[in-house]
C-alpha cells in the first residue's frame, strides 16, 4: 500500500504544481493587459470623445483631417523617416561589411565606437548639430543658405541615434555566411562585385529589410530630435506634444496618437511577415566564413568606416565640448559652470538622480518580470491559449510609439473611476510605462536563451522528483545569467535615455534627466542641456563597462562546465 501511495502523491504534487504555474502565468498576463491593451483602449476611446468626454464618433478625426494638419505632419514624418532609413541602411551596411569582411585591427573597439550613440538620449545629437551647424555653429558655412533647423537637422540627428540599431541587426546577418558559397564563386571565376551581388547581398536581404523597418518605426515615431531641431517643420510626434501640452486638447492629442500608431503597427506586421519567410542561411553542413588577408579589401573597409566614425565622433565630441564652454560663442574658456544645475533649474541634480532611480527600478523589476514570464511560457507546461495570448502581448510594445503609450497611460491611470489613479505623477507609473515600452526586446533575448537549453532538463528533473522551482534555481537561472545581464543593461540604458514615453507622466517631484534636457533647451540653456545629456551618456557608458566586467567574470566562472 505504501509503495503505491507514494507515486500517487508525487503525481498529485505534479498536478498541483502545474495548476499553480498556470494560475501564476494567467495572473501575470492579466497584469500585462492592464499595462498595455487597457491604456491603448482608453486612448482610442478618448479619440472618439469630445473635450467633456461625450462620445462623438469620428468627428475629431474629421476635424483634424479638414484642418490640413494631417497631410502636412504625416507627409513630413513619412519623408523624414524614408530618407533616414535609406541613409542609415547604406551607412550601417557599409560599416557592418567592413567589420565582418576585413581583418582590420581593433575591430572590437571600432564596433564599440559605432554603437556609442545607443548610450545617448536622442536629444544629444540634435543639440550637438545646433552647435555644429546652427546660426552660430562652427561649421555653419558648410550649409550655405540652408538651415539645420528643419528636415535636414531631423534626418541627420535621426541617423545618428538609429545607426546602432540597424548595425546590430546587419552585423548578425553578415556574420552568418557560409564559406562554401564564396569558394564556389571563386572557383567559377566570379568577380568581387558579382560575388557581392549574388552571394553577400542575397544572404543579408532579410537583415536589411528588418533593419529598415526598425529604423523607419524609430524615426517616424521619434519626438526628441524634431522637438529640439525641427523648428517649424511639423511632425506627427511633435504634433501630439503641441496638442496636449501647448493647447490642452487631449482629445486631439489622442487622435494624432492613434494616427501615429497605425504606420508603426503596419511596419511591424510587415516585418513579422518578412521574418516568417526567412530561410536559414547556415545549415548543419555550413562552413563558417572567415575573411582572408587582403590589403586592398582592408583599405576599402577603413574607407567605409571613416565617414560613420567621423560623424559619430564629431557629434559626441561637440556635445562634450559645448557642455564645457563657459558662454558660447563669446567666452570659449572651459569650465564646469554648465554642470551647476542648481542655478539653472529649480530641482538641480534631483532630475538626474530621479533618472537613476527610474533606471534602477526598471532594471530590477523588468529583469525579474521578463525572466519569470519567459520561463513560464518556455519552460513550463501551459495551456496553448495562454501561451498564444502572451506571445501576442509580449511583441505588441514593439509597434507602440512612446508618445502613444504615454498618452494612453494618462487616460487610463488618471481616470477618476480607476482605483489606482493615485499612481499618476509618481515614480511607479514611470517605471511601469518604461518597463512596458521596452519589454519586447528583452523578452526576445531571453526566449532565444531558453530555446538554447535542452528540454530534457525538466524531464530529468521530474524523474528525480525535483520541482520546477528547484530546476529553475539550479539549472535555468544559472544558465541564463549572461542573457539576464544583457536584459538588465537594456532596461537601464533605455530608462536613462527615454523621453517620449514619459514626457506626459512625470510630476513635480519626479522630473527626469532627459526631460530636463528638453526643458533646458526650451529655456535657451542649450549648453546646460548638452551637459545633462553628456551626464546621461556617461552614466550609460559606465553601466556598459560594468556589464562587460560582470560578463567577463561570469564567463570565466562558467567556462569550465560549459567546456569553453
Amino acid at each position: 500500500m505504501l509503495a503505491t501511495s507514494q507515486p500517487l502523491t508525487s503525481a498529485r504534487l505534479i498536478v498541483h504544481e502545474r495548476l499553480g504555474l498556470a494560475l501564476l502565468f494567467a495572473l501575470l498576463i492579466g497584469v500585462f493587459i492592464v499595462l498595455l491593451p487597457a491604456p491603448l483602449l482608453s486612448l482610442l476611446g478618448r479619440s472618439l470623445s469630445d473635450r467633456d468626454g461625450h462620445f462623438v464618433g469620428l468627428a475629431n478625426f474629421h476635424s483634424y483631417f479638414a484642418s490640413g494638419a494631417l497631410l502636412r505632419a504625416f507627409g513630413h514624418s513619412l519623408l523624414v523617416a524614408s530618407l533616414s532609413t535609406l541613409l542609415v541602411l547604406t551607412s550601417a551596411f557599409a560599416t557592418a561589411w567592413a567589420l565582418t569582411r576585413t581583418r582590420l585591427p581593433l575591430r572590437g573597439w571600432l564596433r564599440g565606437a559605432l554603437l556609442l550613440p545607443i548610450l545617448a538620449p536622442s536629444l544629444l545629437p540634435a543639440i550637438s548639430l545646433i552647435y555644429l551647424f546652427g546660426e552660430q555653429g562652427v561649421l555653419k558655412a558648410w550649409l550655405g543658405d540652408s538651415s539645420i533647423y528643419g528636415p535636414l537637422g531631423i534626418v541627420l540627428g535621426s541617423c545618428f541615434w538609429t545607426v546602432p540599431h540597424a548595425l546590430m541587426i546587419l552585423l548578425t546577418a553578415l556574420s552568418q555566411a557560409d564559406a562554401r558559397h564564396y569558394e564556389a564563386a571563386e572557383v567559377l571565376g566570379a568577380s568581387t562585385w558579382r560575388t557581392f551581388f549574388t552571394v553577400t547581398l542575397p544572404n543579408a536581404r532579410y537583415g536589411l529589410v528588418s533593419a529598415g523597418f526598425v529604423v523607419f518605426i524609430l524615426v517616424f515615431t521619434d519626438f526628441g530630435v524634431p522637438k529640439v531641431i525641427g523648428g517649424q517643420y511639423a511632425m506627427l510626434a511633435t504634433d501630439v506634444y503641441k496638442q496636449v501640452i501647448g493647447q490642452q486638447r487631449f482629445e486631439m492629442g489622442a487622435v494624432v496618437s492613434v494616427l501615429l500608431l497605425l504606420p508603426a503597427l503596419l511596419a511591424f506586421l510587415a516585418d513579422r511577415w518578412v521574418q516568417r519567410r526567412q530561410a536559414a542561411t547556415l545549415t548543419a553542413r555550413a562552413v563558417p566564413w572567415q575573411p582572408k588577408a587582403n590589403r586592398l579589401r582592408d583599405l576599402w573597409g577603413a574607407a567605409l568606416l571613416l565617414p560613420a566614425l567621423s560623424f559619430i565622433g564629431a557629434v559626441i565630441g561637440m556635445a562634450i565640448y559645448a557642455s564645457l564652454v563657459t558662454y558660447w560663442p563669446y567666452n570659449l574658456n572651459l569650465s564646469l559652470n554648465n554642470y551647476q544645475f542648481g542655478r539653472l533649474i529649480g530641482d538641480g541634480w534631483s532630475s538626474y538622480f530621479n533618472s537613476l532611480r527610474l533606471a534602477g527600478l526598471t532594471m530590477l523589476a523588468g529583469t525579474v518580470l521578463v525572466f519569470l514570464n519567459t520561463w513560464l511560457s518556455q519552460r513550463t507546461p501551459q495551456p496553448q491559449a495562454l501561451t498564444t495570448l502572451f506571445q501576442l502581448l509580449s511583441l505588441l510594445p514593439l509597434a507602440v510609439p512612446g508618445m502613444t503609450l504615454g498618452l494612453g497611460y494618462i487616460f487610463f491611470f488618471n481616470h477618476p473611476d480607476n482605483p489606482i489613479n493615485g499612481l499618476y505623477g509618481g515614480m511607479t507609473i514611470l517605471v511601469l510605462c518604461t518597463l512596458t515600452h521596452f519589454y519586447s526586446v528583452p523578452h526576445l533575448n531571453l526566449v532565444t536563451a531558453f530555446k538554447q537549453l535542452d528540454s530534457e532538463f525538466e524531464s530529468v528533473g521530474e524523474s528525480l522528483r525535483a520541482s520546477r522551482l528547484q530546476i529553475l534555481c539550479r539549472v535555468s537561472l544559472p544558465l541564463s545569467l549572461p542573457a539576464l545581464l544583457d536584459v538588465a543593461l537594456y532596461f537601464f540604458v533605455n530608462a536613462m535615455t527615454t523621453v517620449s514615453a514619459v514626457v506626459f507622466l512625470y510630476g513635480p517631484h519626479t522630473n527626469l534627466a532627459a526631460i530636463s534636457v528638453l526643458n533646458l533647451d526650451d529655456a535657451g540653456q542649450t549648453a546646460a542641456a548638452a551637459a545633462m545629456a553628456v551626464c546621461i551618456m556617461a552614466t550609460c557608458a559606465l553601466a556598459k563597462l560594468l556589464h562587460g566586467l560582470l560578463g567577463a567574470v561570469l564567463h570565466r566562472q562558467q567556462r569550465a562546465w560549459r567546456g569553453a
